[in-house]
């Protein structure tokens, strides 16, 4: 068996394997990824970010949807099969994945391709495909980042054509008629509003009143509107009690004693950190209640030498936030200067309308007792939004009633999640609501929005002076 030795050695290729592995290279130091897959990328690349947001693109561009409202039509201008939004989707994964060997490759980053295991905190064996050995490597430091799945649980009778997961559901060899989505989180949330923008029927059910319960309220009223918009049925206070396959869909009972019957069914009711087989119990580590790896705020483990980063530690569990996770492991390990991760990042849900926020929300001030003002900018208020194709949207700004300091930005509309780093930015230098309005902004422009929510909570601030 090939023995090998390497300065940090980064198990799983994801958005914080890539980061963590391309700083340590950056630092001169020896690296080696080991990755399960047979592609580089992780989950992200493979199966969920980059795949969901182009499927999403594939759907908008290709149904005209932004186009709908020119012509008074509620269904795609023009019927889109598999194949069509399969062509995008492979199109831009290959490109991504050649782009990340490219990087590699530069890096001078050695990738193992097999399934990393623990042997003591500092040697991991490579099994390959077969669980034969292929080799053993010695590290100094090592990164965690093997990312997380859908959870099963065994009573959901998962296929590859009826009762899916996100993963599957990237791979169906048709557009379904109808889909019951179970979760109304941010994947359920995703794939419900894009099936809706395709034509197909889609029912979306919850245990809680609201769909992603944990926006804005208004924001999250906005979003359940333009759902409705377009089809889709929201069921709140929905449990499921079982899921049947049947011979023509899905069928589902829930405890309210409702069913619903579907040509396809989409389980997203959490998913899982990936640690199965990786033998962390071998150097100590433990999982925490939840399945997840347990870090400080350098990303360290029980173990100082062994961090982890991305999904594996929990929420978050963005790409973005795993990408600086990462980033900061591999500083760290090495010496060098570090910061505390960020507390104002941005949140980006690409469901149609897509939404993306920062900061507090108004039920979160209310519980802090802060005094706050609102500032709103309507999307039929900004003429790039006519231009563009009448959409529904919101730019939402809270600020602090006496200081004036910006607590929270909410944007619901198209580019909400490209327009709001302009308000990130702010946050971070702890600008006022005023800083927004002294600005010229490109016209005719979404950002503007941000000036125009900005004079209607100024003006409201000026009246109680």
């Amino acid at each position: 068996m090939e023995r090998l030795v390497a300065d940090y050695v980064v198990i799983g290729s994801g958005p914080a394997g890539q980061k963590a592995a391309i700083q340590a290279a950056k630092l001169g130091k020896k690296v080696i990824i080991v990755e399960r897959d047979t592609v580089p990328g992780g989950v992200s690349l493979n199966s969920g970010t980059i795949p969901s947001k182009t499927l999403r693109e594939a759907i908008l561009d290709l149904t005209g949807f932004y186009q709908r409202s020119y012509y008074g039509q509620e269904k795609p201008l023009r019927e889109i099969s598999i194949h069509d939004l399969n062509y995008s989707v492979d199109q831009i994964l290959e490109e991504q994945r050649s782009a990340i060997l490219k990087q590699f490759e530069r890096n001078k980053i050695q990738l193992i391709y097999g399934t990393a295991q623990f042997q003591d905190d500092t040697h991991v064996q490579v099994l390959d495909q077969e669980g034969r050995p292929r080799c053993l490597i010695q590290g100094h430091f090592f990164l965690i980042a093997t990312g997380s799945k859908p959870r099963h649980p065994i009573d959901i009778p998962f296929d590859q054509n009826t009762i899916l997961d996100s993963s599957r559901l990237l791979e169906i060899d048709r557009v379904p008629k109808d889909l019951i989505v179970l979760g109304g989180g941010i994947i359920g949330s995703e794939y419900a509003s894009f099936f809706s923008a395709l034509g197909t029927k889609v029912y979306l059910a919850d245990k809680r009143e609201r769909m992603l319960a944990f926006l804005d309220a208004e924001i999250g009223m906005h979003l359940q509107k333009g759902l409705t918009d377009i089809g889709l049925q929201f069921l709140g206070n929905h449990i499921p009690e079982s899921v049947e396959r049947e011979e023509k869909g899905a069928h589902v009972r829930f405890r309210n004693g409702t069913s619903l019957h579907a040509d396809a069914l989409l389980y997203a009711l959490g998913r899982e950190a990936n640690i199965h087989d990786l033998g962390i119990e071998a150097v100590g580590i433990c999982v925490e209640p939840k399945g997840y790896i347990p870090v400080n705020a350098l990303f360290q483990t029980v173990k100082p030498n062994i961090y982890a980063a991305g999904d594996v530690i929990g929420q978050p569990a963005l790409a973005s936030t795993s990408m600086e996770q990462g980033r900061l492991a591999a500083r760290h390990a090495f010496g060098e200067r570090v910061h505390h991760f960020p507390t104002v990042f941005p949140i980006g849900i690409y469901t149609i309308p897509e939404i993306s926020f920062c900061g507090y929300t108004e039920d979160q001030l209310k519980q802090l007792g802060f005094r706050y003002e609102v500032g709103r900018a309507y999307y039929h208020e900004i003429a790039r939004n006519q231009i563009s194709g009448r959409d529904t949207g919101l730019f939402k700004l809270l600020f602090h009633a006496e200081t004036l300091e910006i607590l929270g930005i909410h944007i619901i509309g198209r580019s909400a999640t490209e327009v709001i780093h302009i308000g990130q930015v702010a946050m971070s230098f702890n600008a006022r609501i005023d800083y927004f309005v002294d600005q010229v902004f490109n016209y005719p422009t979404y950002a503007e929005g941000y000036r125009i929510a900005a004079l209607n909570g100024w003006n409201k601030i000026k009246q109680k002076m």
